[in-house]
């Protein structure tokens, strides 16, 4: 037999796997990596390139009526992205309850979502492309 096969079955016999505490300190270290990855990726809100447009929406009097269970809505939401966060947005349906619309909607003559209302009092209904926001708002695209 070769010297190293025996070294091989001596370390095999011997259950070589170094200090079991050198596992449980990689075994931490993993999970705090994975831990800083998941909280970076997800709870960190990167600067939008269409935050300055939702900022500008807001300033010259924009604002989207909508509902939490309308798909339309979701899909004008998800145009704006982060950036959705400066739009001055009223949630007209109250949680789990499809049915009702809120006061302030009611007030605001809000029938279908979304629903935008800009500051010369004029309205278009449905999800709008952001170009057309803009240029109702007076605001540019970046």
């Amino acid at each position: 037999m070769s010297k190293f096969s025996e070294k091989r079955e001596e370390l095999a016999t011997a259950g070589v796997s170094g200090p079991r505490w050198l596992w449980v300190v990689t075994a931490l270290v993993v999970v705090v990596i994975a831990w800083a990855a998941y909280y970076f990726l997800y709870y960190r809100k990167p600067a939008s390139t269409l935050d300055g447009f939702a900022k500008c929406l807001n300033a010259k009097g924009a604002k989207m009526y909508g509902a939490w269970w309308c798909p339309h809505c979701s899909d004008q939401k998800e145009m704006f992205g982060y950036a959705f966060q400066y739009v001055n947005y009223t949630e007209c349906s109250p949680p789990n309850d499809r049915r009702t619309v809120n006061r302030i909607c009611k007030q605001a003559g809000v029938k279908n979502f979304p629903t935008w209302q800009f500051a010369d009092g004029s309205r278009m209904e449905g999800p709008q492309p952001l170009a057309v926001l803009g240029d109702k708002a007076g605001c540019q695209l970046p």
